[in-house]
């Protein structure tokens, strides 16, 4: 009988464990385990790591903002600045380049290097047309236009150093936030005095966030950078050798 009755009981407890259907009751089927959410990691991690993540934001929100100007900009140089040597290349002389307008080309770097060394030559030769330059005119025209082409290779790169800065340094103000991150959770084992993991996890997971955030400023940063920078070295490496085109043509009286 004893048998019997803790066979039963065994059979009764079974049957508990299911509802009507033949499939486990609530109380006895696993818990889901609970999901990653980084909003609710941002919002209930410690004040500097906060301060952290909006600056790492404001970093990124910075960055694209710069990555689509920039993209524009360099863009346009390039597209007119194409235009603008075809026109060149067809012209002849340099007063009949001039007398086309440059107004299609604002956007060319070559444009308004070519108006400064043009420019120039006029003033030298005051205004007569075909008139040749001596060679100090002629060391004088060349050193503008070089001038001309450096002050446009700096306005090129401008605000490419911002990339460059925020692709250096962001990973280093996420790593910022993630050890002091790290330093709260250990610290929360010492006052609690337990290293249970449902201690530990939440704090270093809001830790790792602040890195993860890091990552997303900085990788865009450089990968534009690097872009950028191949794109204006190209038209750099050109404007050298047009700087001194204008410069021996208008020694020759423009020809």
């Amino acid at each position: 009988m004893n048998a019997f009755g803790s066979a039963l009981s065994s059979t009764l407890r079974a049957f508990d464990a299911f509802d009507g259907s033949g499939v486990p009751s609530a109380a006895s089927a696993p818990s889901e385990p609970p999901k990653l959410d980084p909003i609710q990691l941002v919002l209930h991690a410690s004040i500097p790591v906060k301060l952290v993540i909006v600056v790492l934001a404001a970093f990124s929100l910075l960055c694209w903002v710069v990555i689509f100007a920039k993209a524009m900009h360099i863009g346009r140089a390039r597209r007119d600045s194409a235009k603008f040597m075809k026109a060149f290349d067809s012209a002849g002389t340099l007063d009949n380049l001039a007398q086309q307008g440059l107004s299609n080309f604002r956007g060319s770097p070559f444009a308004r290097i070519f108006a400064t060394g043009y420019d120039e030559m006029v003033r030298l030769t005051e205004g007569v047309r075909g008139k040749r330059l001596d060679d100090a005119q002629g060391t004088h025209v060349e050193s503008i236009t070089r001038r001309a082409a450096a002050a446009e290779v700096t306005h090129l790169e401008s605000w490419m150093s911002l990339l460059g800065t925020i692709g250096s340094t962001a990973p280093f103000i996420g790593l910022f936030g993630t050890v002091y991150g790290i330093m709260d959770a250990f610290l929360s084992i010492g006052n609690q005095q337990s290293a249970n993991l449902p201690v530990v996890a939440p704090k270093i997971a809001e830790a790792l966030i602040a890195t993860a955030i890091g990552l997303v400023a900085a990788i865009p940063s450089v990968m534009a950078y690097n872009f950028f920078a191949r794109r204006v070295g190209e038209l750099s490496d050109v404007m050298e050798g047009f700087a001194l085109d204008v410069a021996a043509r208008a020694k020759l009286g423009g020809v």
